[in-house]
Order: C-alpha cells, then sequence, then structure tokens
C-alpha cells in the first residue's frame, strides 16, 4: 500500500492525517477517518494533542463512546456527572469514555505535549460535542496533582 491518500474507491482508504483544526472542547485534531475525509458510516479515528498545561472545556459525546490510546505524555481527566472523578493516563494505555459522560481532559506537564489515537462511535468529527461550561466551576484542581 502506497501512503496518502488514495482515489475513493468502495471498501478502502488510505488517508495521511491532515491539517489541525481546534475542536469545540478546545483540543487540537489532526482528522483522518471521518464522514468527511472518507464517507464513514459508524465511526471516525484521529489524532488529537493536549499542548503543555493545556485542558479541554468540559462536554460529553452525546450518544457516542469514545476509545483512546495514549502515544506520549500523561494526561489526567475528571469525569463524572459533576466531574467528581478523576482519572491519569499515560503512554501505552487505554481509555474508555462511555456515551454521555462528561469529561475534562487535560496535560499534566508543562513542558511535554500528550498525543493519541482518539476513536469514536460518531463518524462525524464535532456533531455529538456537548458543551457543559457549569461543570467546570466546580472542578477539584487539587486532584491533578494526585
Amino acid at each position: 500500500m502506497s501512503s496518502g491518500s488514495e482515489t475513493p474507491k468502495a471498501g478502502l482508504r488510505v488517508v495521511r492525517e491532515s491539517a489541525p483544526f481546534r475542536g469545540r472542547q478546545g483540543h487540537l485534531y489532526r482528522p483522518a477517518i471521518s464522514a468527511e475525509a472518507v464517507g464513514s458510516a459508524a465511526l471516525h479515528m484521529q489524532l488529537l494533542e493536549i499542548p503543555p498545561g493545556e485542558r479541554a472545556h468540559a462536554h460529553k459525546h452525546e450518544s457516542h463512546e469514545t476509545a483512546i490510546y495514549v502515544l506520549s505524555g500523561v494526561s489526567g481527566c475528571f469525569w463524572g456527572e459533576h466531574l467528581e472523578h478523576h482519572a491519569i493516563a499515560g503512554a501505552g494505555e487505554f481509555v474508555y469514555i462511555a456515551a454521555d459522560v462528561p469529561h475534562l481532559p487535560y496535560n499534566r506537564s508543562r513542558t511535554e505535549p500528550v498525543t493519541a489515537v482518539i476513536a469514536r462511535t460518531d463518524p462525524n468529527e464535532q456533531e455529538s460535542v456537548v458543551l457543559l461550561p457549569d461543570l467546570e466551576h466546580g472542578v477539584d484542581w487539587s486532584k491533578a496533582d494526585e
């Protein structure tokens, strides 16, 4: 197989990562597989980068599950109905986020980016994102140091 985008053919596409964009939730994404890029009907996959010290906006993905594989760096994530739970994931670890679960991921490092591969059951790159700004006020940032 060659690298790069191939002429659309039924059944298989090879796609180079495309130019980054900042999603509604605040992350930098490099879309690869999606309804927009290849006509996917049920999933999308993309690269995520969280620059040093950055965090997303509190959000959820309405009716869609998310799977993440951390390639490099260490990310923290507040999650739950009131962002009351906290988890940490680093390089080589997988993360699962159930549909409709509020979450707020962030980069724990001030010097190293977090890079991850994300797959979601929503074929559209941003359609299921629901911002939850009211939840951000109650985040216990002291847990980020745990």
